[in-house]
C-alpha cells in the first residue's frame, strides 16, 4: 500500500467495541470485496470493503474475519482467514500478508489460510447460536451486483439452517460514524492532499484550458502525495456544467468569464476527503458572481455553527433552508411572494439548491451514519450549500469536511484550504 502501516491499535480498538455489542453465543463474519472483471483478464482496482478494513486493517482481497467473544477457545474469538502467500504468488503478483504481517497490521493473533475455513468455521458453528450478517443499509445503497459477502452469508445458511441469524449494520452504523483520533489523522491527512491539489490548480487554471486537464493536475498532485486517487468521481464543471449536480465527464473547455466548480478530493488509506471550491477561469470573479459566491460562504459559515452534539440532521437542514432562502431574497433570485406561495414538500428555496447540506464521511465519502439519531462529538460532517443559476450560465458550490467537537465549534479539516473570495483572487493572480 502506499500509505503509512496504520496503528493497530485502532483496529483491537473497533473489535473490541464492535464485540460488546454482540448478543451472547454469537459470531460475526466480514469479508473482503470481490475484485470485479472487465472483460478477458483485466479487472478493476480492487478496493477493500471498508467493514473489514474498519475492523482489521487487513487491504487485501479474499480475506474473512471472524469475531466469536464467546468462543470457549480464546484462541478462536478473532481469526482472520486469508489467502496463502508464496514465492509464486510474490514474484507475479507482489508480496500478500504472511502471518506475521497480519499480526502487526490487525492485532489479531490467529491467523489461518483461506483452505481451512471449512473445518475451523464448523468447529465454531457447534459452539454458536447466532451469526452476524453484515448486510449494506445504507440509506442511499443501491447495490444490485451479489457480493462476496451475499455469498457466504448463502452458504453458511444453507449449511447450518437451525442457527439465528442478526445484523451486525446496525452496530457498525453507530461505531463508524464516531471517528477515533487516529482516524481523524489518516482524514486529516487526505484534506491535506486534497489542499495540495487544490493549490495547483490555482496556479494552473487560465481561459482556454480543458476540464480534464484540470482533473489531471489533481491527479498528479494526489499521487505524487501517497493518495492512490480520488475519494469518488471528480467534478470539474465550467459554466453551465455546473448546475448539473452529477457532472463528471469534464470533457469542456473553460472560457473566459465563467466559473469552474470542482467537487474533488482525495483518499487517504481508505479514508475519504470531499472538497468543493468554485473560482473564476480568468483569476476574477465579476460583481454578479462575488454577490452570490459570498452568499453561499455565509450561508456554509452558518450552517457550520449548527454542528454541535444534540442536533437532529432534518431540522439542520431546515435551519439551513431558512439561511439560504434570506441569501436569495437578498440576490433577486427570490421575492416574497415565492416564500408567501411555497409548498411546504419542496420549498421556494430549493428552485436553486436542491440537494443536502451534509453528509457523513469517513472510510466512505458518504459514510456510515444513523440520520435519525442526535449529532455527537467527534462525527464528521460536510457541508456544501449551493446556488445554481442556469440562466445566468454558472452555479456555485462550496464545501468543508467538519469534525463535531464535546464543546464549541466544529473543526474544520479543510480549514487551510483557501476559499474566500480574496484568497482565491490573490493565488491565481500571483
Amino acid at each position: 500500500m502506499k500509505y503509512d502501516l496504520i496503528d493497530n491499535t485502532l483496529f483491537i480498538k473497533n473489535r473490541k467495541n464492535f464485540m460488546a455489542q454482540m448478543k451472547p453465543k454469537s459470531l460475526a463474519v466480514f469479508n473482503s470485496n470481490d475484485t470485479y472483471p472487465v472483460s478477458a483478464d483485466s479487472t478493476l482496482p480492487f478496493e477493500q470493503h471498508r467493514d473489514i478494513f474498519y475492523l482489521s486493517g487487513v487491504d487485501q482481497e479474499e480475506s474473512i474475519l471472524v469475531l466469536f467473544p464467546d468462543c470457549p477457545k480464546e484462541q478462536y474469538r478473532e481469526i482472520l482467514f486469508l489467502t496463502e502467500t508464496n514465492d509464486h504468488i510474490a514474484v507475479w503478483e507482489g508480496e500478500k500478508l504472511t502471518k506475521e504481517k497480519a499480526l502487526a497490521t490487525s492485532g489479531v493473533k490467529t491467523v489461518f489460510w483461506l483452505q481451512d475455513l471449512e473445518k475451523v468455521f464448523a468447529e465454531l458453528m457447534t459452539y454458536a447460536d447466532t451469526v452476524y450478517v453484515n448486510t449494506n443499509e445504507h440509506y442511499r445503497q443501491s447495490v444490485a451486483l451479489e457480493t462476496r459477502e451475499d455469498r457466504f452469508t448463502k452458504w453458511w445458511k444453507a449449511k447450518y439452517p437451525a442457527h439465528s441469524v442478526a445484523k451486525s449494520n446496525p452496530i457498525l452504523q453507530r461505531l463508524r460514524s464516531v471517528k477515533d483520533s487516529i482516524e481523524l489523522d489518516l482524514m486529516q491527512k487526505a484534506c491535506d492532499i486534497t489542499n495540495k491539489g487544490f493549490r495547483r490548480v490555482l496556479g494552473f487554471v487560465k481561459p482556454g484550458v480543458w476540464e480534464y486537464e484540470i482533473e489531471a493536475e489533481y491527479m498528479h498532485e494526489f499521487l505524487r502525495n501517497r493518495s492512490k486517487k480520488f475519494a469518488y468521481t471528480p467534478i470539474i464543471a465550467s459554466g453551465n456544467s455546473a448546475n448539473v449536480l452529477h457532472y463528471i465527464e469534464n470533457k469542456n473547455q473553460c472560457k473566459d468569464g465563467e466559473l469552474i466548480l470542482m467537487d474533488v478530493g482525495a483518499e487517504y488509506a481508505n479514508y475519504a476527503s470531499d472538497m468543493t471550491r468554485t473560482i473564476p477561469v480568468n483569476g476574477r470573479f465579476t460583481d454578479r458572481q462575488k454577490d452570490v459566491y459570498n452568499a453561499v460562504l455565509r450561508v456554509k459559515d452558518e450552517a457550520t455553527k449548527m454542528l454541535v452534539p444534540g442536533t437532529m440532521w432534518e431540522q439542520y437542514h431546515v435551519e439551513v433552508g431558512k439561511l439560504m432562502t434570506s441569501e436569495l431574497l437578498g440576490l433577486g433570485l427570490l421575492d416574497k411572494v415565492d416564500v408567501q406561495n411555497e409548498n411546504p414538500d419542496w420549498p421556494a428555496y430549493k428552485k436553486y439548491f436542491m440537494h443536502g447540506t451534509s453528509h457523513h464521511i469517513g472510510l466512505d465519502t458518504h459514510d456510515y451514519g444513523l440520520l435519525h439519531e442526535p449529532m455527537r462529538a467527534n462525527n464528521v460532517f460536510t457541508v456544501e450549500p449551493g446556488i445554481y443559476i442556469p440562466k445566468e450560465g454558472f452555479g456555485i458550490r462550496l464545501e468543508d469536511d467538519l469534525v463535531i467537537q464535546e464543546n464549541g465549534a466544529p473543526v474544520n479539516l479543510m480549514g487551510d484550504i483557501p476559499i474566500t473570495v480574496e484568497e482565491i483572487e490573490d493565488l491565481m493572480n500571483k
